[in-house]
């Protein structure tokens, strides 16, 4: 009895060209439309792994990991500096979807840079930051600002250490005027401090002491005078509570009054 056998089906040409087309493994350079190119690994037909990738528009260079087509790991952009006439380091760490995300090291120019912690390109966790001026922030980041706890040393030697909300002191916090020699202990709202206690701090030792100490200023409560300004600046007034704002105001400007008459009568008895 004779067999018959049937002829393998042949398939179309464009199936076969479209698989040597698709981009798998290391590859040379390969240019897209707009003029960007890249240099390294592919995985069904998009970067992954190993590779260099260089923008056209703005001439920036990505060398790094990439993963299913985004940065994806551990890499460095640079972007070219036209007065040097080479190539300048922006940015070297972890990267995830496309954006930086846990350590990393942002220059943002010749004398100022970041290190710590990152969120979807965001300084977002521990940091500290170097700035042009000679002052250096360490301390908790969130959406790109000092948030949480954190210290401030300023170029003078001067320095904040306390809390902070939205890149501005806010809350408990220590100011050390080591220039004078004194002390700040209080509580401050957007930068600015509401209430507390100044002492000389090593002002022997200040290389600008003040002309005079601080006297003695005596009050017959002055921690409950000090713990009822902090709750006033804690709590949230409400918009309507009118009478209540002017009432405390008041309260306010008769402690003020009187602090300062002691503090004459401190200096007369000097």
């Amino acid at each position: 009895m004779p067999i018959f056998k049937c002829p393998p089906k042949s398939q179309p040409p464009w199936k076969e060209w479209d698989q040597k087309a698709q981009k798998n493994g290391l590859r040379h350079q390969v240019y897209a439309v707009n003029g960007d190119r890249y240099v390294g690994e592919w995985k069904d037909n998009m970067k992954h792994g190993k590779g260099t990738q260089i923008w056209k528009k703005k001439g920036a260079i990505y060398e790094g990991d990439w993963k299913f087509g985004k940065r994806d790991g551990y890499g460095t952009l640079s972007l070219p500096d036209q007065e040097k006439g080479k190539y300048r380091r922006v940015y070297s760490g972890w990267w995830k979807g496309d954006k930086k995300s846990g350590y990393g090291i942002q220059f943002f120019g010749p004398n100022e840079y970041y290190e710590g912690e990152w969120c979807s390109d965001q300084r977002s966790g521990w940091g500290r930051m170097y700035y042009s001026n000679g002052d250096i922030f360490e301390g908790q980041w969130w959406n790109d600002k000092p948030d949480g706890e954190g210290m401030l040393r300023l170029k003078n030697g001067n320095r904040y250490e306390g809390y902070w909300q939205g890149g501005l002191k806010n809350g408990p916090g220590r100011f050390f005027h080591l220039d004078h020699g004194q002390l700040f202990e209080g509580f401050w709202v957007d930068n600015i401090a509401k209430c507390g206690t100044m002492i000389d701090f090593g002002r022997d030792e200040a290389p600008a002491p003040t002309q005079f100490p601080i006297p003695q200023v005596k009050i017959v409560d002055p921690d409950g005078v000090l713990e009822e300004a902090l709750a006033m600046f804690k709590k949230k007034e409400e918009p309507s509570d009118t009478g209540a704002r002017r009432s405390r105001r008041r309260i306010l400007e008769l402690e003020e009054q009187e602090v300062l008459i002691l503090l004459e009568e401190s200096f007369k008895v000097q």
